[in-house]
């Protein structure tokens, strides 16, 4: 159990590096800002308007780091000199006992910037938009997608949440037509669940919510598992593969807008729904849970980050090595050890992560199993050697590094 709350004022002269990216120490501590001006700049400009910020009083920086338990993924220095609020990792549930207030502020900014995120990787894996203005046809895409794909339980619910919401149309009239099709292969579809069941169980392969749809509720994992994905032109976008204890769906309550990625139970899985009155008692009396939900979006935003530098390598074949690091680094696995380790995904989650169509992702995945050190294993991904993979990401980028070199001299 973390102790009384106990915070430091620290004093920084103007020009002080206070983090810096790149530095692969773990970062345990963030800051808020009681005076002063702080400048954040990020090495790689993966996202327009995300790569930098003036920040002053009230602002805090460090979060996404210190609750991810991973490295800074930006630069913070003092723009004039500046009073500092320091916070430990240990000391976030204390803090959030006594001030809910910054809780509300951490997380809805977490939320805003994980919906900016989601939107940017997925139009950066396939260089397409994802336009927000036309919901109804995000959920009708989903449906149909689906329904191409054989996955007619999924598509069944898409279908029926679509027109449940939307006006007479040929899409419409489509939709019905579609419904009629496939209405006898359903099994297990669950379209309207009891909303005052705050325990609900979901079997494998059916949608809990569909991109697009409104939403007033979050979700916990009790048990089970949930994959989180965005359908971009005609392929489905792995954002997230959630487990026991994972929270999802909280966008769509928080800034009541419409659902931004589908979920969809990747194994039979038992969920908590939380809806907005209850979720506002939790920030007043359930500190651990909300510092559980600020981790889980701190976790989530450092991933996307790698996913979207991800999509700067060229080769892809560089691009499957290095999604297989940024897979170890998230799970804390020690790379620096000739060691086994059984991946929680298969083969076609990881082409999804990479954003290949399934032709050129299975020819990709040929070269990578050739080795025999990387291997299929029924529905999942397993090395026989945790630094092969760490040394063929570093030669992609090693080669990355050498051709952006070459294309400066140029210049």
């Amino acid at each position: 159990m973390p102790g009384p709350l106990q915070l430091k004022f620290l004093h920084f002269p103007k020009g002080s590096l206070i983090v810096v990216e790149g530095k692969l120490d773990i970062a345990n501590q963030f800051y808020i800002i009681k005076e002063g001006k702080i400048f954040i700049t990020r090495k790689s400009e993966v996202v327009a308007d995300e790569g930098s910020g003036l920040l002053g009083p009230g602002d805090f920086f460090g979060v996404v780091a210190t609750m991810s338990r991973h490295p800074h993924i930006e630069t913070a220095q003092a723009l004039t000199e500046c009073v500092l609020i320091t916070v430990d990792r240990e000391q976030f549930v204390p803090l959030l006992q006594l001030n809910a207030p910054i809780a509300m502020k951490i997380i809805l900014q977490f939320s805003r910037r994980m919906r900016f995120l989601d939107n940017a990787l997925a139009e950066r894996t396939f260089k397409g938009g994802v336009a927000e203005s036309d919901s109804l046809m995000q959920i009708f895409n989903v449906a149909e997608y689906y329904t191409r794909q054989g996955s007619f339980t999924l598509a069944f619910y898409a279908y029926n949440k679509f027109l449940a919401a939307s006006p007479p149309g040929p899409n419409a009239a489509v939709a019905r037509e579609r419904l009629m099709k496939i209405a006898p292969y359903i099994k297990d579809a669950v379209l309207e669940p009891d909303k005052a069941e705050f325990n609900r169980l979901y079997p494998k392969d059916t949608m809990i919510f569909a991109e697009g749809e409104s939403g007033d509720e979050l979700f916990i994992i009790k048990t089970g598992a949930v994959k989180i994905v965005k359908i971009v032109e005609n392929n489905e976008v792995l954002i997230a593969l959630l487990r026991d204890g994972d929270i999802f769906g909280e966008m769509a309550l928080l800034e009541s807008k419409p659902r931004a990625a589908s979920a969809v139970a990747y194994a039979p899985c038992t969920v908590m729904a939380v809806n907005r009155g209850n979720f506002e008692r939790l920030v007043e009396n359930q500190p651990q849970m909300i510092a559980r939900l600020t981790t889980m979006l701190a976790e989530r935003i450092w991933l996307i980050y790698k996913q979207l530098t991800n999509t700067l390598i060229k080769n892809p074949l560089g691009r499957v090595w290095d999604a297989l690091l940024i897979q170890l680094l998230r799970a804390g696995v020690p790379l620096n050890m000739h060691a086994p380790y059984e991946f929680d995904f298969g083969a076609k989650e990881l082409i999804n992560m990479v954003g290949l169509s399934k032709n050129e992702g299975n020819l990709l995945l040929q070269k990578v199993f050739e080795k025999r050190k990387v291997l299929p294993q029924k529905d999942r991904i397993v090395t026989t050697d945790v630094m092969e993979i760490v040394r063929q990401a570093d030669i992609f980028m090693k080669m990355e590094q050498r051709e952006a070199a070459r294309k400066m001299a140029v210049k």
